[in-house]
């Protein structure tokens, strides 16, 4: 017996809010995003720059293992567009086996539309009909209809690498938190797992030279040998100790007189 998977169209959903319809309007700045195209670069070092943009709007951090040297020969001589690295770069290896096998659909769908359309998603329905068409048609399927839509060439076209966009809100001192905050790798159980976050040091500690050893005296601690050889003194006709000392009565008093 077969047993067909039909694709379902999109689901029309909406945008969360109003806002959402409405482009920025504000004066350019330097926290504004920075586009990265390829088209833009003029020799080998901006070519690198833009393969290192799209590694990390992916991966957030590629090793050196998460690398593909055969896709990054191709951008640059132009076999390929920025578009086709990116989508080769979801349907990789390292991110089926690092994300797409360790998150629910929700989650996958979050994280592409924050990664390759630069926004949050429009709320639970934006959620829901992506995850049917993971449902359907596969990752593959949904990272195509994103890569094909109107939205993303609108902004990103075929040689920008996707980047956040509206990081900077109009009339806010704050604007959007990073993507990679607000949408880890790993989701909180996994972390649990893995014993996320690690903290690990890879620099170099320094040492303090022999002479900050030396003592040059004024320790207190150089003094406690001395200090344990003197004779306690106690007092026995004052048992009470301070609390019964008067001392009001031994405040010198001044007539207005004098």
């Amino acid at each position: 017996m077969l047993k067909f998977r039909v694709a379902l169209p999109l689901l029309k959903y909406a945008p969360s809010t109003q806002n959402s319809r409405v482009k920025a309007l504000r004066v350019g700045s330097d926290e504004d995003p920075k586009a990265v195209s390829m088209d833009k670069a003029m020799d080998r070092e901006d070519q690198n720059s833009v393969i290192e943009a799209a590694y990390r709007q992916i991966f957030f951090y590629a090793f050196k293992v998460d690398r593909d040297r055969n896709l990054e020969s191709q951008l640059r001589n132009g076999q390929i567009s920025v578009r086709d690295f990116i989508r080769a770069l979801c349907l990789s290896d390292t991110f089926n086996r690092s994300f797409y096998n360790l998150n629910s659909n929700y989650r996958v769908v979050r994280h592409l539309v924050e990664k390759l359309l630069g926004r949050q998603v429009y709320g639970k329905a934006e959620e829901i009909a992506w995850s049917a068409v993971i449902m359907t048609r596969g990752i593959q399927g949904a990272i195509d209809d994103i890569l094909d839509s109107q939205e993303y060439l609108e902004n990103f076209g075929y040689d920008t690498v996707p980047y956040h966009r509206n990081r900077v809100v109009g009339s806010r001192d704050l604007g959007e938190t990073p993507f990679n905050i607000t949408t880890p790798r790993y989701e909180a159980y996994y972390r649990g797992v893995l014993g996320f976050p690690q903290i690990i040091y890879t620099g170099t500690a320094r040492s303090l030279p022999d002479r900050a050893r030396q003592r040059r005296g004024g320790y207190p601690e150089d003094y406690l040998p001395w200090v344990r050889t003197l004779p306690a003194s106690r007092n026995p006709g004052n048992s009470g100790g301070s609390a019964n000392i008067d001392y009001l009565a031994k405040v010198p008093y001044r007539s207005i007189g004098r």
